[in-house]
């Protein structure tokens, strides 16, 4: 049976590496609906994917903020009404803009509350609410989340709000056969880990398509038995 997956952040970085493996790689998936904000990264990426396609396999790109609950809600009710139920959601976007304590500006842990905890939330709601029925929510969060990090806190903590989250998930959702996982990577070479460690070399630290390939394991059969707990990917 062929299954439809919908993935956040999927412009670049993780994101786009696990749409890669979902389209090119997984013989269940046979349509990834990519979420992003409108950029020209995200269309060069879906245009470019779009010519490696499979017969009978396509990509749906919707062009929203996530962390803009009334617009995202309205995307994911567009993308449900365009390709039916969700069977894989990928809660990957994320945002940080990491500063001291004493420089937090409200507005801005906001914004990372918005995009890295709401809307995670707000998608699986906005779809529960019109009927859709799981089999695998991954949500993405960070091993920042389980540590906190100094400089990090409005990142961390939206983070370990995740973990949470994603438990509290597990429980409630599993009587309807749905699998939550809760994945979270170490430091992984990506444009959010660019901001939270400007001087790394990203070629020493784990790649987005190392993680994207734990999350193609988690949506097969052998993912079952491994993710009842916070998973930590690291190098």
């Amino acid at each position: 049976m062929s299954k439809t997956a919908l993935v956040t952040g999927a412009s670049r970085g993780i994101g786009l590496e696990t749409t890669r493996r979902f389209i090119l790689n997984n013989d269940d998936i046979t349509t990834v609906v990519m979420c992003a904000r409108d950029s020209e990264d995200f269309d060069h990426n879906v245009a470019e994917l779009e010519k490696e396609l499979p017969i009978g396999r396509r990509i749906v790109p919707i062009k929203v903020d996530v962390g803009d609950r009334p617009a995202l809600k309205a995307a994911i009710e567009q993308a449900h009404d365009t390709v039916g139920n969700i069977d894989v959601l990928v809660n990957n976007a994320g945002y940080t803009n990491p500063v001291p304590l004493q420089q937090v500006d409200m507005d801005d842990f906001e914004k990372t509350i918005n995009v890295n905890l709401y809307g995670p939330f707000t998608i699986v709601q906005t779809l529960l609410n019109r009927g859709n029925t799981f089999g695998l929510i991954v949500n993405i969060a960070s091993t920042a989340g389980i540590n906190g990090r100094s400089g990090w806190l409005t990142y961390s903590a939206s983070k370990a709000a995740v973990i949470n989250m994603s438990q509290v998930m597990r429980e409630e959702l599993s009587i309807y056969g749905t699998r939550v996982v809760c994945l979270s990577p170490g430091r992984t070479a990506t444009d959010l880990r660019k901001t939270l460690a400007p001087d790394e070399d990203p070629s020493t630290i784990m790649q987005p398509e190392h993680v994207a390939q734990v999350i193609n394991t988690m949506s097969s059969p052998v993912g079952r038995f491994i993710d009842s707990e916070n998973i930590v990917v690291r190098q």
